[in-house]
């Protein structure tokens, strides 16, 4: 057999063109144990936790338990097609999703895969799921509203960008519905709103997303869903992915984000389950020692970053997020020195200016299920501890019709008043403390007891502005037409109106007040606040129309 030298040639200058110096170095170890969405790997003694892992099926996993001899992982896939002996491949990467514009409007599973046969996703960011949470000097208060379109709510348990409000209570007591309204009522409000749904029937999630869509809240809305069908890991990272998808628009954009994680106790059962089935020491419940800092380390992430300020030229175009002195000024005490510092610089020409994408908030709305109305039960009181507050549902008054069935006693904001509008403030100060002291009376006079007249009027107005408060769901109110109807309710002028007809009394009169008198409605949206005259304008237009209301009553 002859050999041709040009071809001997050719292919050496083939090989040559084609080598590459860089050797693939990657630390491979062994699957010695597996099963239930979690497995035990030899070899990989330089894995960190958290660290993203790549099993030789194609699954993902991720390093959960760092033992002498071995490391435990959670399967993020198909667990059932690995085997004793398969290949695990360490990637020195932290577990992160992609993130980004291109996730609005889609449902993906907790690793931010399709799921709604959309097709794929393309999407240059990614975000790891564990992050640190902003530090102290990072924040700044909470006193901006986010209106959740709930009435007994937003005059009650105010709500702001950046607060941890947590949703408690039994299962099928309008959990969901608080969620969902406050995500449809965030319409044409510019806020990017997250919906995690964490161990739901697929029939569940489903109607919900259907509703998100009926509504036009698809538009901005993201929905992660991990069902009660998959497996433990992926429920319990699925809160985690919701939050870093939030995060983006919060940190790179500025953008107010909302969150509803619903809910966090099916993420507590199916961390425990990992951790027993990792053998890690139970505790209270059989809940592992460190499970307050699963929902805390998520929890903590809800903020209201502080603006960062620069000095630039005036000229300087909008996106300019590097100053003329190199330095970044944060919070309010930054602006300050922002201002001495230009002042020192005696440049007229200059200015301070807010940087582009600072400013942003992540607002958390945890739901949490109790069982019988226990709520000093483990997981409830942690997640209180953690929160700002919480929004109680009692079974009995959602069966007796009241809903959102809201228990006024032990809800309560730890934001309060900073959180709502001048005229919300106004009109709805002290109804809570109202309804809670109506609700001790109307106990007391079951009891059979005569009442004397100021009792009954008292009682009367109660039950009249529970009436009021009651709301359908997908029907969030618009700021303005709340703070009309509790003035109506508070001021007494619906005391005398039958108890069967306050809900058509209210409809009526906001339709009254849009159609002919637009202009006091106008007002209220534009400044916030009721002032003394507006109240005047307001309750003459209400009684005009309360005159007309109950002649046709006959």
């Amino acid at each position: 057999m002859k050999f041709k030298v040009d071809e001997i040639a050719s292919v050496i200058r083939q090989e040559i063109a084609q080598y590459q110096s860089e050797i693939d170095v990657a630390e491979v170890g062994k699957v010695i144990e597996v099963g239930d969405g979690i497995a035990r790997v030899y070899g990989l003694s330089s894995a960190m936790a958290g660290e993203m892992l790549q099993f030789e099926n194609g699954a993902i996993g991720q390093v959960f338990n760092l033992e002498e001899s071995s490391i435990g992982a959670v399967v993020l896939g198909d667990y059932l097609g690995l085997k004793e002996g398969d290949t695990v491949r360490g990637t020195g990467q932290l577990l992160s999703v992609p993130v980004g514009e291109a996730m609005i409007g889609r449902v993906v599973d907790p690793l931010g895969r399709p799921m709604d046969g959309k097709g794929t996703i393309e999407s240059p960011h990614r975000r790891p799921l564990e992050s640190d949470a902003p530090g102290i000097a990072e924040r700044q208060p909470v006193d901006e509203p986010l209106q959740t379109g709930i009435k007994a709510i937003d005059s009650m348990i105010p709500i702001g960008r950046g607060q941890r409000e947590l949703i408690i209570g039994d299962r099928k007591t309008g959990k969901t519905a608080i969620g969902v309204d406050t995500i449809i009522n965030q319409r044409g409000t510019g806020v990017i709103c997250v919906y995690v749904a964490v161990g739901q029937k697929e029939s569940t999630i489903a109607a919900t997303v259907e509703a998100l869509r009926e509504h036009g809240a698809m538009d901005y809305t993201i929905v992660v869903a991990a069902g009660s069908s998959d497996p433990a890991p992926l429920q319990y990272i699925a809160p985690y992915a919701g939050c870093a998808m939030a995060e983006y628009f919060m940190y790179e954009h500025g953008k107010a984000t909302l969150c509803v994680y619903d809910d966090l106790s099916k993420q507590a059962a199916a961390y425990r389950q990992l951790s027993l089935l990792l053998r890690r020491p139970p505790g209270r419940e059989a809940y592992p020692g460190d499970v307050f800092y699963l929902h805390s380390r998520l929890l903590e992430r809800s903020a209201k970053l502080a603006n960062r300020y620069i000095i630039v030229p005036k000229a300087a175009p909008a996106e300019t997020r590097i100053g003329v002195d190199g330095r970044v000024y944060v919070g309010v005490p930054g602006r300050r020195e922002a201002a001495e510092a230009l002042k020192a610089m005696n440049r007229p020409d200059h200015e301070v200016r807010v940087v582009p994408g600072s400013g942003g908030s992540l607002t958390a709305l945890p739901v949490i299920e109790t069982l019988e109305g226990e709520v000093s039960a483990y997981i409830p009181t942690n997640v209180i501890s953690i929160t700002d507050g919480q929004i109680y549902l009692e079974p009995d008054l959602f069966f007796a019709g009241v809903r959102p069935a809201i228990n006024v006693g032990i809800s309560v904001s730890r934001v309060g008043g900073k959180a709502q509008i001048k005229a919300m403030k106004k009109v709805a100060g002290s109804l809570r403390l109202d309804l809670a002291a109506f609700r001790d009376l109307e106990a007391f006079a079951q009891l059979g007891t005569d009442l004397d007249a100021a009792t009954q009027r008292q009682l009367d107005r109660g039950r009249r502005m529970v009436e009021l408060l009651k709301q359908g769901q997908y029907r969030p109110y618009h700021v303005a037409d709340q703070v009309i109807s509790i003035f109506a309710g508070t001021q007494g002028m619906l005391d005398d109106v039958p108890l069967g007809r306050v809900a058509d009394f209210e409809a009526q009169l906001l339709k009254h007040v849009a159609d002919h008198t637009p202009e006091l409605r106008d007002e209220l949206v534009r400044t916030g606040d009721l002032s003394d005259a507006l109240a005047e304008k307001l309750r003459a237009t209400i009684l005009a129309f309360k005159k007309g209301f109950m002649a046709g009553q006959g």
